[in-house]
């Protein structure tokens, strides 16, 4: 009964400030733009910065290394 005395405010707390965080979100602007982020990722451009999309896929000569690789008997 007396862990009563520790675990109510510790969630009144733990409450308090994920409400504080929201309202802090909400003020700092978090929540004022919902829809361009979902249609940046359709975009070909890709972000400022971000590798180009041929260095993502695998190139010819790594896969044929790796093919070999996968028929050779291990000893």
């Amino acid at each position: 009964m007396t862990i009563l005395l520790i675990l109510i405010p510790v969630s009144v707390l733990l409450a308090g400030i994920a409400v504080w965080s929201f309202f802090w979100a909400a003020d700092d602007g978090q929540f004022d733009d919902l829809e361009t982020p979902a249609y940046a990722v359709l975009d070909e451009d890709g972000a400022p910065g971000a590798a180009p999309v041929h260095a993502l896929q695998p190139s010819p000569q790594s896969s044929t290394a790796r093919d070999e690789h996968a028929r050779t008997p291990h000893a």
